[in-house]
Parts: structure tokens; C-alpha cells; sequence
């Protein structure tokens, strides 16, 4: 079996880290609405690499989260007068209804957002102590000029990522840079918050997935 690598562009023969054992991620869906034919295809897709991997007996542990707080939700949660966990249960509810009728098999693991606040807090501190994010009124942003890396699995420069930006890049007088993304927002009032060494906040720009 040949795989894709993003990096170098070319098909390369598949070997698991560990014998016997291959790990596999999805970035799951932001839970304010129910799911569309992209979340279908990519749940469809990762659940025929699974299947087949483990017909080639392969032990596979799937995780697939949910980003259970986000501006989209506590805008839903706002405009229906509701708590964003409300929202948010009835829309994994919703989600985990269509697997089971497109005949997707749940994820090993589904973790939320919102159960791994102290692991994404520790990752931004990371960050910050190598210089690459900085805090700035109660935010937290990456700073993309400081990783030489940015880019590159995209293969596009950041003079090309700030041509094409068009309403993806998000105006912020706090930002060094307006490619710089927030990792931590600082709460707002009614929004739903946890402490943190910035003050009180919640994750920023998907910042769980490389947390989880």
C-alpha cells in the first residue's frame, strides 16, 4: 500500500510507526448546525481507510473530536437564547444520527474541545516560551513570521496566504502580523470561559487538534 505524502507530493510505501498498530486523526466537525455532504465524504473516506486497514490486521485506533465551543456556536447559542452546551449536544446528537444511517462505525475515541482545556493551555505555554505566540490583552496569537515552517505543507509562501486571505483572514489590531491566528481568546461577557495563565478565555483557532 502506497500513501500520499503531503509534504513531498509523492506516493510512498506504508509503514506503521508501530508494528502491527496504525493511529489515525480526523478533524471532527464544529458543532453549531448539522453536518453537510464535506463532513459525509470525510467521515465516509476515513471510515473505508480504516476498514480496510483493519482487514489487513492492522490494531487501528481511530479518534475523531468535536470542537464544542467556537464563535459559531455561542452566535447559535446567542440567537436561540439558549447555553452552548445545548447547542452543542444536539448537534453531536444529530451527527452521530447520520453516521449510523450512511453506516459510518463511531471513531475509537471522540473527544470534545472543551475536555482538554489544561492540555491545549500547557501546548499555547509551549508556544509562547519558544517564541512562536505571543499574549496580548488576554489573547494569545501564533506568530506565523517566527516558524520558517508555515506554509510548507500547503506549499504556498505567507506573501501568498495574505493576497489571497479575503475574508479567512481575520482583522485584529492586536496582531503582529494579520496572518498571526488567535490560540486563546480572551471571554467576552455571556461567552462561556475558563482560567488560564492570560486570563479568562477559551481555545482559539482549532488549537484542539494539535492539543488531543
Amino acid at each position: 500500500m502506497k500513501i500520499t505524502n503531503t509534504l513531498s507530493r509523492i506516493k510512498e510505501p506504508f509503514f506503521p510507526g508501530k508494528k502491527g498498530e496504525v493511529t489515525l486523526y480526523l478533524c471532527g466537525m464544529t458543532v453549531y448546525d448539522c453536518c453537510h455532504l464535506g463532513h459525509a465524504r470525510s467521515a465516509i473516506v476515513f471510515d473505508v481507510i480504516r476498514n480496510y486497514l483493519e482487514c489487513q490486521g492492522y490494531n487501528v485506533r481511530f479518534v475523531k473530536n468535536f470542537t464544542d465551543v467556537d464563535d459559531k456556536i455561542i452566535a447559535r447559542a446567542h440567537q436561540e437564547g439558549c447555553d452552548f452546551q445545548e447547542i452543542v449536544n444536539r448537534y453531536i446528537a444529530a451527527y452521530e444520527n447520520d453516521m449510523v444511517r450512511l453506516g459510518v462505525r463511531p471513531p475509537t475515541l471522540a473527544p470534545r474541545a472543551t475536555e482538554h482545556i489544561p492540555e491545549i493551555i500547557e501546548l499555547i505555554q509551549g508556544l509562547i516560551s519558544k517564541g512562536i505566540a505571543y499574549a496580548v490583552s488576554g489573547n494569545v496569537y501564533f506568530e506565523v513570521s517566527r516558524f520558517p515552517s508555515y506554509g510548507k505543507l500547503s506549499g504556498r509562501n505567507l506573501d501568498e496566504m495574505i493576497a489571497g486571505g479575503g475574508g479567512r483572514v481575520e482583522k485584529d489590531e492586536n496582531k503582529k502580523n494579520p496572518l498571526d491566528f488567535a490560540l486563546w481568546k480572551s471571554a467576552k461577557t455571556g461567552e462561556p470561559s475558563w482560567e488560564s495563565p492570560w486570563g479568562n478565555g477559551r481555545p482559539g483557532w482549532h488549537i484542539e487538534c494539535s492539543a488531543m
